[in-house]
């Protein structure tokens, strides 16, 4: 297949891919290898679960020399370059289990908490620019209006409840959202305070998305970098580290509790 006509298909896109590897007569480890990405992330490219990112797509291109192909035919994005694939992985998964470090995780923002955010950030927005991505942010949370997949839990650090992104009204609201996706039970949430002191997931905000038809995946991400971590060694690592620090966190029931009170707190300072 030649893709001519600039398809958004990801099974399209696979099956492009797949065939220029054969006709090189190459395995997807060896293909892995000359890219420098894992064999897996092939497999998921080729069994049309995801399409790789620019710099990736760029990679592939140039050891199949394929003239751009690849990269040129990639779907456009509003999203940032690093965080693309995850956002088009997130419909895709069973659960996802989210720590936030010191912002609530996307898929939970208010979009006036998601406002306070770009607009601390650098190179600034233009209003319509960051009204844009205030749509695309709000479209992924989308997904959690479905009542039962995915599952999705959020660990936050109690940094994230204590930050004032926006002011107390803002935060008041962003608290309340929370608080209701878990009274709910759509959600699962749960706080690590900071009577916890040091804990497994402190050093990294951090995804885990699981599949019912793959490998689970990782996702951690600092300024203006992402990365997404497919290796199975370093994902198991990530699940337990993860877990570990779930250990420490509060119940359910008492991470509501405590959200509650938080968010009656900055309630009051706006009254």
């Amino acid at each position: 297949m030649a893709l001519t006509n600039g398809p958004k298909d990801r099974n399209a896109y696979g099956e492009e891919l797949r065939g220029r590897r054969e006709a090189r007569g190459w395995t997807q480890e060896e293909l892995g290898a000359r890219a420098v990405l894992s064999r897996s992330h092939i497999a998921h490219i080729e069994a049309g679960r995801r399409f790789p990112s620019v710099d990736d797509a760029e990679r592939l291109d140039q050891v199949l020399e394929t003239g751009g192909v690849l990269r040129r035919f990639l779907p456009e994005s509003k999203l940032a370059t690093f965080f693309a694939g995850v956002a088009e992985m997130e419909p895709l998964a069973a659960m996802i289990r989210e720590f936030g470090q010191s912002l609530v995780p996307g898929l939970l923002q208010t979009p006036d908490y998601t406002a306070a955010v770009f607009a601390a950030g650098f190179p600034r927005l233009s209003e319509d620019r960051c009204a844009d991505r205030i749509r695309t942010r709000r479209a992924r949370a989308d997904i959690l209006n479905n009542p039962v997949r995915p599952e999705l839990w959020a660990l936050l650090d109690e940094a994230v409840l204590r930050r004032s992104v926006g002011g107390p009204a803002v935060m008041a609201e962003q608290l309340r959202h929370i608080h209701d996706l878990g009274a709910r039970q759509r959600i699962r949430v749960h706080v690590l305070p900071f009577s916890v002191g040091a804990h497994a997931v402190l050093e990294s905000s951090i995804t885990l998305m699981h599949f019912d038809d793959m490998a689970p995946l990782a996702y951690v991400e600092g300024l203006s970098t992402g990365t997404v971590l497919d290796s199975p060694a370093v994902v198991e690592r990530c699940l337990v580290s993860y877990d570990l620090a779930l250990g420490d966190a509060l119940s359910h029931r008492e991470s509501l509790k405590f959200i509650k009170a938080v968010e009656e707190e900055y309630a009051d300072a706006v009254r």
